[in-house]
């Protein structure tokens, strides 16, 4: 649904970055620069970005 405040598996607040990888992707730049750039280095972080799909604009939808 949306990305978590911190990583599962290690712990780093990843939560406030989400918003910039999205723009910076959204605009053209590739994912690996975008989130080396953020200072998302291990794998388990990485991971919770690239395979994130935002789903809440789907669910809202069927909010009563």
């Amino acid at each position: 649904m949306i990305i978590p405040v911190r990583c599962i598996t290690c712990g780093k607040p990843v939560g406030g970055k989400w918003n910039e990888y999205e723009e910076r992707v959204g605009k053209g730049e590739t994912p690996a620069k975008v989130l080396d750039s953020l200072g998302l280095e291990r794998y388990c972080c990485r991971t919770m970005f690239l395979t994130h799909k935002d789903i809440s604009k789907d669910i809202g939808r069927f909010r009563v």
